[in-house]
């Protein structure tokens, strides 16, 4: 009783405690706000104005220049509008604490690397599987037979559930027969 009490209590505070916390992250301000990264940006701006200088204005470097000026302002402007925090050095930073307000700096991404990469594992596991089956599944290893690739390439998307269904039929995990085991 006392246990779940001080966990209720705890909880209650870091929600109450919580708005105050996100007002200072750190030390980082949000990059709309930061001297340090409106420095960054006109200082940018200026080195690329003195490069567009030694140009005529109708060059292709000059246009090229002209293009790079409008992109770095553009990303300015992004990273200022997006609420994205910035540190004393004026530099963007990631918040990868688990607030679901900082959810696409690090969260987001996150998930999707390992969706991607999860992907190419059981796209490869699904390759090497069939190829083992084949007379020389080593050549196969060295020399990919494309259309079979790209086979388990196209249905590859759905391997979250191809796994779930591998695991909860038994399939995915190999017996303890199959571990071979140190006679040490």
């Amino acid at each position: 009783m006392k246990k779940s009490l001080v966990i209720l209590l705890s909880a209650l505070i870091f929600i109450f405690n919580s708005q105050f916390v996100y007002a200072e992250v750190s030390g980082l301000v949000p990059c709309k706000d930061s001297p340090a990264f409106n420095k960054r940006l006109k200082q940018s701006i200026k080195k690329l104005e003195v490069r567009l200088s030694k140009y005529e204005p109708s060059t292709p470097p000059a246009l090229a220049l002209n293009n790079q000026i409008k992109q770095t302002q553009s990303r300015f402007d992004k990273y200022g509008k997006a609420g994205i925090l910035c540190g004393t050095e004026g530099l963007p930073h990631l918040i990868a604490d688990g607030r679901w307000n900082h959810a696409g700096d690090f969260m987001l991404p996150g998930l999707l690397f390992i969706y991607i990469t999860g992907w190419i594992g059981w796209v490869g596991r699904g390759y090497l599987q069939a190829v083992s089956l084949s007379n020389k599944p080593s050549q196969k290893e060295i020399i990919i037979d494309v259309p079979l690739a790209m086979k388990f390439s196209l249905s590859g998307f759905t391997w979250p559930l191809a796994a779930l269904q591998e695991f909860t039929s038994g399939q995915l995990l190999a017996t303890d027969d199959d571990i071979s085991i140190s006679p040490r």
